[in-house]
């Protein structure tokens, strides 16, 4: 094996992690969030731009808001799991840009002036640091659900404003009694990697 990392590290953040369905009713903290934040922050994004915002769903009040816009099959599972976070694209990331980007400031208003421009790189950045999200919940010890099963204009009606791009809701927590569906396949390496 030529990799650096742990196998049971290995293990924990992909080969053994699975979408989980059903969760236990052990809380996920503030503390946890904060430091999954502080591991995938670091992840990379085009100059910097950071357009990801999680909006975290933990009253009832708001929790009853949010199932109603998920596919039925997805429901119960975002109802009982104990922390749901709502994943979207800042698509006025670009107002950040001086304080993310400093060695070239006018980033913000040479590349991202068009908010056309700004919609499609934050919605492919928002979606990269959703992954390194996902494999932080991961690496904090803990399940995580992300379904795109949604309504995803209610959600953004509900919960955002027309300058956030909603891209998925996640559920969060420790899994609880069989909350893995079989693995499904992947394709062989030769499937995938092309060298030229």
């Amino acid at each position: 094996m030529s990799l650096v990392l742990d196998p049971a590290a290995q293990d924990l953040l992909f080969r053994e992690a699975r979408t989980a369905n059903t969760f236990t009713d052990e809380p996920v903290t503030d503390e946890q969030v904060q430091a999954i934040y502080d591991l995938v922050k670091y992840g990379p994004t085009a100059f910097n731009q950071s357009p990801l915002r999680i909006t975290l769903v933990r009253s009832a009040g708001a929790r009853e808001r949010l199932v109603k816009h998920m596919a039925e099959g997805n429901q119960p599972k975002t109802a009982t799991a104990p922390l749901v976070a709502i994943l979207s694209a800042d698509n006025e990331f670009h107002e950040e840009l001086p304080d993310l980007f400093p060695h070239f400031p006018q980033a913000k208003d040479a590349f991202f002036a068009d908010r056309p421009v700004r919609e499609n790189s934050a919605l492919l950045n928002a979606a990269l640091q959703a992954a390194y999200f996902i494999v932080g919940v991961r690496a904090a010890g803990l399940a995580a659900g992300p379904m795109t099963g949604v309504d995803f204009e209610g959600v953004r009606k509900e919960f955002l404003d027309d300058d956030h791009t909603p891209l998925m809701v996640v559920n969060i927590g420790k899994p609880g009694p069989d909350a893995w569906f079989p693995r499904s396949p992947r394709l062989a390496f030769e499937q995938v990697v092309t060298t030229v």
